[in-house]
Formats: structure tokens, C-alpha cells, sequence
């Protein structure tokens, strides 16, 4: 059934604006809104109440494939019209080999709200994430934590003279609205951008906005936070150890690693690549061997980029093309690696060692 809700609740709903969520433009709604309540006085005499109806988001079948259907991260909440399109679909499904990502991820978001997942590049987090958010109906706020992202972008500021228009950051939106607050490569982020997130994650659940003379933004019922980041390593330029305090606040982390690595060969990746690009088995198994044995490299800490299912789908297409392998690796695969020459003779060789035919 949709629901009904009374007008003067959904004045307390920010919509965006084209910079972000604008309290001015919520004041002019909330004008129009009392203007029409008023009319109705008018003409009933108090007896009525202003109502919208708006219907639920239909729920994924997705859902019960992953095994989720007793995780609902939002019971009889329906999100504004204005973030529905924040909600992903048709995401495409995810290769699970028994790790049972989704299902880990979701049951850490319904009884702890907060999760870290943790893994190489390539690995499928922002992937899986986009899929949790999908089945669950839930809206992506999606921050990536380079050093470039500046507090005004997070939390909002004043535009134009005086204060008489505010702009929420994405963090303020995601506070007042809800949904699933996605902060990739993690252990980019300032610091002081990390404590102040600090009370949200906690028990306190509000952030104090001191850009907005300190006004106290309370954390939604059904806002959720997943931090994804690479591991610590010399070769992420820009990471670091995550804050301690920051980290204390994560209650489930999950490791990603690559479905082929080194000697291990994943069939499934196999198929992937066979499916997505249209060559055949022999070269498929070909090109994931040679990406398994780039991934060991670069995690023992000899290369500086292991290649994604994606990077592989892209040098597989080029062959599919009629590119001969070598030079299709050149347009993808080396060139990927790094920008380095002694680097890239490495990706050559052993590009060479399985394609001498």
C-alpha cells in the first residue's frame, strides 16, 4: 500500500538545490505549503489535513538471492521523490565465490549501522556497495576521501553576502536524509575531517555544524556508513593509518582480495571475461592467468597495480577486435600498470610468456 504523510512533516524534508540542499528554497516551499493549508482552513473550517502521497520504492528480487530478506534497513520509510534517483539499479551482479559479501555487509548495517570493508583496487567493494544500496532501496551518498575534498564540500557553507542562503555538504544532506553514506579510499582523509565525524558514529549520533553557528544536525534512523579503503602500503600514494578513534567506530570490517591470484585461477573470472568480451575460452584463460600473476606481484610489493576483472574485460575486448594480444596489452594492461619503463618491460614479459604463440 503507499503511504500517507501529513504535509507538515514533509516541510521538514530539504530539497536540493542545484549546489546542494538550500534552506532558502525550503523556506519558499514551506511558504507555498502554509498558503495552501491555509486556503483549506478556510474553506472546511479546520476539518481537514493537507496529505501527499507518495508510494514505496518496489523491492529488489535481488534481495532474496542474496539472502537478506530479514535485514530491512528502512521498515515503512519511504525517502523523498527528490534522492530517489540516488538509489542505484541495475547494477550488475557480483561474482561471489561463498563470501557472501552483500549478505556480511547488510547484516553489519542492521545491527551496527557502520562497516569498513578493506582490499585492493579492483577487488569489487565499491561494487558490492552499489548493489547493497540497490536491493535495499537505500539512496548512495558517495564521498571519495582524496586529499582535494575540502570541508565546505562535506558539511556545506554560506553562498552569496551575509547568511541568508546555506548550502548543505553531502555529509549534512545524508544526516538529514538518510540513506548510505559510501567514504571510499578512507585513509585519505584528513584528519581533521575524520574527528569531526567522530560523535556521528558513535552513541552521540549528531555532528555539531560550527560553519552554521554550531547548530547540532541530528544523524538520521536509517543513515548508514561504509568506509572502503586500500591497505596500508607505500604504493597508495596519500594513504595512511586510519585514526584509531575513526577506526574504534567501524564494528565489522571485511577483507576483499582478487578472485585470481598467482597459481589460482578462478573459472568464474574466466567466464567473466569470456562472457563480457566475446573471445574464447583458450585466450580468456590466458589473459586471467597473466592478470593472477601481475596481482601476485603487486601484492608481494614488486609492481605498484594489480589488474581489475574490468582492466582484464578491456584488454580481452581489444583482442576480440582482431588487436593481437601484445599490442592490446600495450593499450591496456602495460600502460595501466605505471607510467615506468623497467615497470612496464616487467607486465611485458610476462605477457609474452603466455601469448609466444
Amino acid at each position: 500500500m503507499p503511504y500517507s504523510i501529513v504535509e507538515k512533516q514533509r516541510e521538514n524534508i530539504l530539497l536540493p538545490s542545484s549546489m546542494g540542499f538550500s534552506h532558502q528554497g525550503q523556506k519558499k516551499k514551506k511558504e507555498a505549503v502554509e498558503l495552501k493549508k491555509t486556503q483549506i482552513k478556510t474553506e472546511v473550517n479546520d476539518a481537514r489535513v493537507c496529505v501527499s502521497i507518495w508510494k514505496p520504492t518496489p523491492k529488489s528480487p535481488l534481495i532474496s538471492k542474496y539472502g537478506v530478506e530479514r535485514y530491512n534497513l528502512h521498515p515503512n520509510h519511504v525517502f523523498p521523490e527528490s534522492v530517489r534517483s540516488m538509489i542505484p539499479s541495475n547494477t550488475p551482479e557480483y561474482l561471489d565465490r561463498g563470501e557472501k559479501y552483500v549478505e556480511r555487509i547488510t547484516r553489519a548495517l542492521y545491527y551496527f549501522k557502520q562497516c569498513a570493508l578493506i582490499g585492493p583496487s579492483g577487488t569489487g567493494k565499491t561494487h558490492v556497495v552499489y548493489i547493497v544500496a540497490e536491493i535495499t532501496g537505500l539512496p548512495l551518498w558517495e564521498i571519495n576521501c582524496g586529499l582535494q575534498t575540502s570541508a565546505y564540500d562535506l558539511f556545506g557553507r554560506y553562498i552569496g553576502l551575509g547568511k541568508e542562503n546555506w548550502i548543505d555538504g553531502q555529509i549534512i544532506a545524508w544526516c538529514r536524509i538518510g540513506g548510505i553514506l559510501y567514504l571510499d579510499e578512507a585513509n585519505m582523509m584528513k584528519q581533521d575531517i575524520a574527528s569531526r565525524l567522530n560523535p556521528i558514529l558513535d552513541t552521540r549520533g549528531h555532528i555539531v555544524l560550527t560553519e552554521k553557528d554550531n547548530e547540532i544536525i541530528h544523524r538520521h534512523p536509517y543513515g548508514y556508513v561504509i568506509i572502503a579503503m586500500n591497505p596500508f602500503t607505500s604504493e597508495f600514494v596519500g594513504t595512511k593509518p586510519l585514526n584509531a578513534a575513526f577506526r574504534r567506530r567501524m564494528s565489522v570490517w571485511i577483507n576483499f582480495d582478487y578472485l585470481s591470484v598467482g597459481e589460482q585461477v578462478s573459472p568464474d573470472e574466466v567466464q567473466l571475461v569470456q562472457k563480457r568480451s566475446g573471445i574464447d575460452k583458450k585466450i580468456a584463460e590466458n589473459i586471467v592467468r597473466i592478470g593472477a600473476e601481475l596481482r601476485r606481484q603487486y601484492k608481494s610489493g614488486d609492481l605498484p597495480y594489480g589488474p581489475s576483472p574490468g582492466d582484464l574485460i578491456n584488454w580481452a575486448t581489444l583482442i576480440s577486435d582482431g588487436i593481437s594480444p601484445k599490442v592490446a596489452a600495450e593499450e591496456t594492461i602495460v600502460g595501466m600498470t605505471s607510467d615506468d619503463a623497467e615497470i612496464q618491460d616487467i607486465v611485458r614479459r610476462i605477457v609474452e610468456a603466455n601469448f609466444s604463440k
